[in-house]
């Protein structure tokens, strides 16, 4: 009964910060009378402090596993489900019928797709299961660290994320010191070593889209080269270092030989991002689902991700899967809580949609050099969706530049020359730092949480929310800035 009360309690509590919120929209003109035809830009409507919910989300996130951690792992999605209700019960009250749109539009086009996406790598990888006895030296963990980033850009960094981080957890499990193994994984393979394929993380996916030729991207290649051989020097140092204060030596006593098993999961993990760029390339018409415009061949790519990993489910033995500890709890928090983010996400995005009518209007306005959008892309994709941050600095270039999304190609194949020829540093910059900052949190880019939770059940303890940036804001920022300095200024 007493968490009971508390709980109707703190909701109240948090339902009253948002009477502000209400009062506005209610004051505004026309918002509670608009025709189920129209749609209002929310965007330059709501004030800064709407973002409370979402800030909050964050901060239970960081906070409450360590001051509660029983109550968080019993009632997180609770909590989350509780943070979206702050924001969307007086969003659907007073914006009523474009707070319904907005709420359908990132389910349907955003979070649905995100989670089958996640669901059907998550499933496929836990099917391969890779035997044998690897002892967890410096050289053997950097060998992973390299062979995932590799991957990351060509099956994804949730895919490579999920294919790998169980191997290197095993072969690491007589080492007294792995959490900054785990951390460096995070920092390579969930998002770092994904630059330079619109396969490797959805920000450069939704490039694609909009004419980036599929393989431009690879003009990343000597940023992302530069950042990962900085942090490769780093990681071996560092795990050279506590590979020598180890209490016990980390050999293999009775070696035996690597085997893979489930290898044919390697089909249905190809056949999702298969159905991935098939998405990209096709264009099959649009159907209407709940209001919403839902292209043909997304709806089929999301058709096809569900059949891989039942295929994956139906095929593969339970014993596999047991040997290989695969459960269901990592993809279902980052289901839980990333619900609860998509949701209390929704005025943070759209006060970038509003560009320079927004509340958020002193940050587009600001940037102006290819540093500027590194930084700010960068920044806001550590703790956003880094896909329609990155999409809204990629419109801002545009419509400075004049440029039309037809001619995107043309000018990044070099037949547009001019003036022009500054967006290709605005897009290295904005793709760049898209994708590098996911690294900066945990919810960054998903499989940074799904990585996090994996470690966890396997008895590695991981740093908080706060915690881990101090490893990312201490290590990455500086490479951040030599990178800036040698390709960004």
């Amino acid at each position: 009964m007493r968490n009971y009360r508390f709980r109707l309690t703190l909701l109240i509590i948090l339902l009253s910060l948002f009477i502000p919120l209400a009062a506005q929209a209610s004051d505004a003109e026309g918002i509670t009378t608009l025709p189920e035809a129209e749609h209002t830009d929310i965007g330059s409507e709501l004030p800064l402090w709407s973002i409370i919910p979402f800030v909050g989300i964050l901060l239970s996130i960081a906070i409450l596993p360590l001051l509660a951690p029983v109550f968080w792992e019993h009632h997180f999605p609770k909590i989350s489900f509780a943070w979206a209700l702050v924001f969307a019960i007086p969003f659907l009250f007073f914006y009523r019928v474009d707070a319904i749109h907005e709420i359908v539009h990132i389910y349907i086009i955003d979070y649905i797709p995100f989670i089958i996406l996640l669901w059907g790598l998550f499933t496929a990888s836990g099917g391969i299961l890779v035997r044998g006895t690897m002892a967890g030296s410096p050289k053997v963990n950097l060998t992973f660290l390299i062979i995932g980033t590799i991957l990351a850009s060509w099956m994804g960094t949730t895919g490579a994320s999920m294919l790998l981080i169980r191997p290197l957890i095993r072969a690491n499990r007589k080492r007294n010191y792995k959490m900054h193994t785990i951390i460096f994984f995070i920092f390579l393979v969930s998002n770092i070593g994904g630059s330079l394929t619109p396969l490797g993380d959805p920000p450069l996916f939704l490039g694609f889209l909009h004419g980036v030729p599929f393989f431009w991207t690879f003009n990343l290649f000597p940023h992302m080269s530069v950042l990962a051989l900085m942090l490769f020097a780093i990681y071996y140092v560092v795990d050279m270092i506590l590979y020598k204060k180890e209490t016990r030596q980390i050999e293999n006593e009775n070696p035996e030989p690597i085997k893979v098993e489930g290898i044919h999961n390697l089909i249905f993990l190809a056949g999702i991002m298969g159905a991935v760029l098939l998405s990209g390339v096709w264009e099959a018409g649009e159907m209407n689902v709940l209001g919403i415009h839902v292209g043909i061949q997304n709806i089929t790519r999301d058709v096809l991700i569900v059949a891989m990993g039942l295929f994956s489910l139906w095929t593969t033995s339970k014993k596999i899967r047991s040997d290989n500890e695969f459960t269901w709890f990592p993809i279902k928090e980052v289901a839980y809580l990333f619900a609860g983010i998509f949701m209390t996400i929704i005025p943070a995005l759209a006060m970038l949609k509003a560009g320079t009518h927004g509340p958020l209007g002193f940050i587009v306005e600001i940037v102006r050099e290819p540093s500027h959008y590194f930084w700010i892309t960068g920044s806001l994709s550590a703790f956003l969706d880094n896909a329609p941050t990155y999409l809204t600095f990629y419109n801002l270039a545009e419509g400075r530049l004049g440029i039309a999304d037809a001619d995107v190609a043309s000018i990044l194949n070099g037949a547009l020359n001019g003036n022009y020829a500054v967006f290709i540093d605005y897009l290295k910059a904005i793709s760049a730092g898209a994708v590098f900052f996911g690294a900066v949190t945990y919810i960054g880019n998903a499989p940074n949480f799904m990585v996090r939770s994996i470690s966890e059940e396997s008895k590695i303890k991981m740093p908080s929310f706060f915690g881990y940036m101090l490893w990312s804001v201490g290590i990455l920022v500086p490479l951040f800035i030599l990178i800036t300095l040698i390709f960004f200024r």
